[in-house]
């Protein structure tokens, strides 16, 4: 594949994947986009490092910046009572009082009151079974 398209390939699958691979590591998360300024992105690299995060166990605080970061799509939008619930079912997880599925729900309820094609992209948020939750709600 010629470099313009292993880079044009590569941002489409970051695209889709970076707020799963946040929600699992900034590290890699950072590490990928610094590697996106190179011309020469593989897509091959990239698939490695989102596959490396997909295997790190949940961590509530990484879970909680990548909902926040999504949460940004929204904010201007919501209105008041649309952002507290949010921001409660943000809480409950982070204090481990529900799981990351009412995260999703909550932001399955803003994305349909709110269409957003960037998010619709999202693995963790749409993506295949064994990379987000969901699929627990399908």
């Amino acid at each position: 594949m010629r470099e313009s398209n292993q880079l044009k390939e590569c941002q489409k699958l970051w695209a889709a994947h970076k707020y799963l691979v946040l929600s699992k590591s900034g590290t890699i998360y950072n590490e990928i986009r610094e590697y996106l300024k190179r011309e020469n992105a593989q897509v091959r690299h990239v698939l490695t490092l989102i596959d490396q995060a997909r295997t790190l166990p949940e961590n509530r605080g990484q879970v909680c910046n990548a909902f926040q970061h999504i949460w940004g799509y929204f904010k201007k939008q919501a209105a008041r009572d649309e952002k507290a619930e949010f921001m409660y079912c943000l809480e409950q997880y982070r204090s481990g009082q529900a799981e990351q599925e009412i995260l999703l729900g909550a932001v399955r309820k803003l994305f349909a009151v709110y269409p957003n094609n960037y998010l619709q992209q999202s693995h963790l948020l749409f993506g295949e079974q064994d990379e987000t939750v969901a699929s627990r709600y399908d």
